[in-house]
């Protein structure tokens, strides 16, 4: 019991960044009604980004930033370069996400779900064999965005004295995850563009009727969720530095597995299915054993399916033949 306390730490550091991938399942779902598979592939490509712009926004930028007058202030330091860093992922695979929406999903959005769920997986594997071509088939190291020191006590409380282990870069994963999570809930529930999710989501037809673009509005969540995907990929190849091609499979199903636990569909639901499959991840491979980690995930799956099928925060939905 003693190691319960680090082992929630971990479990929340790895469910936060299983929330950020599993809320674009859950929009892209919300809206259109099918699960995309190559999500977990965007993420990869926006881990890979930061590992290619990294190097100029942060080491480049940090070192010329003094003798150029012209260098952006928030690029003179380790904080502003990762934070360029960051909105480069998220940019880059937002615009990877509504490119892929409009070639491979837009045109069979008529056809039936089967057909679109297939040319998904098409779009994954495509992207992840892409990424082999591209970036090597080899893992590569991240860089560090920033200088990484252990944080030995909060507010006079000792984490040496209670065997806690803390770094700075923790702390700013978590931040940085539910700030982002703080901004989603603002875009969906404040904004004139989050009012059309959510009412294209409940019925796209009147959507549509009201003078609504559905295209637009189906972009900008393809958009948004893959950009949430790319703070992901940056912040989990912060905290686990080695990345390849391949980084989306695994970690994507998980994230699809706890955008099914918390309801998919429903963005509460998602972040809280996240958080959790983390927590249980951890402490699988805490108190047990790693190598039962993958099939403890899909244990889940399989057990959540068959007592609540709309997961924990979801609703049940009847649809008419």
């Amino acid at each position: 019991m003693s190691e319960l306390p680090q082992q929630l730490i971990n479990g929340l550091l790895l469910g936060s960044i299983y929330a950020l991938i599993a809320l674009g399942y859950t929009m892209i779902y919300g809206v259109l009604r099918f699960v995309n598979f190559a999500h977990g592939d965007v993420f990869m490509v926006g881990s890979f980004a930061g590992f290619y712009i990294a190097p100029f926004l942060v080491q480049g930028l940090a070192e010329q930033g003094r003798r150029l007058p012209f260098t952006p202030p928030f690029a003179q330091n380790s904080i502003g370069g990762a934070v360029c860093v960051l909105l480069c992922a998220m940019v880059i695979c937002a615009l990877l996400g509504m490119f892929t929406e409009k070639v491979a999903y837009r045109p069979l959005r008529s056809r039936p779900r089967l057909t679109v769920l297939i040319t998904a997986i098409g779009v994954s594997i495509f992207l992840e064999y892409a990424g082999q071509f591209v970036f090597g088939a080899e893992p590569q190291y991240f860089p560090q965005l920033i200088a990484v020191h252990p944080i030995n006590a909060i507010g006079g409380f000792s984490l040496v004295g209670h065997n806690l282990s803390l770094r700075n870069l923790d702390v700013i994963v978590l931040c940085v995850t539910l700030f982002l999570l703080f901004a989603l809930r603002i875009i969906v529930q404040n904004t004139k563009m989050g009012m059309a999710m959510r009412a294209l989501s409940f019925n796209p037809t009147a959507c549509s009727l009201m003078g609504v673009n559905n295209d637009v509005v189906i972009s900008f969540t393809f958009g948004l969720g893959s950009a949430l995907a790319g703070a992901g990929g940056i912040l989990y190849a912060s905290e686990y530095p080695s990345i390849d091609p391949l980084l989306g499979l695994n970690v994507g199903l998980k994230a699809f597995v706890a955008a099914v636990l918390g309801g998919i569909g429903n963005i509460p639901g998602a972040a809280l299915g996240g958080f959790l499959i983390g927590i249980i991840e951890t402490m699988i491979v805490g108190y047990w054993s790693s190598e039962y980690r993958d099939a403890i995930a899909f244990a889940v799956l399989i057990v959540i399916l068959l007592v609540r099928p709309a997961g924990l925060l979801g609703k049940p939905e009847r649809e008419k033949v």
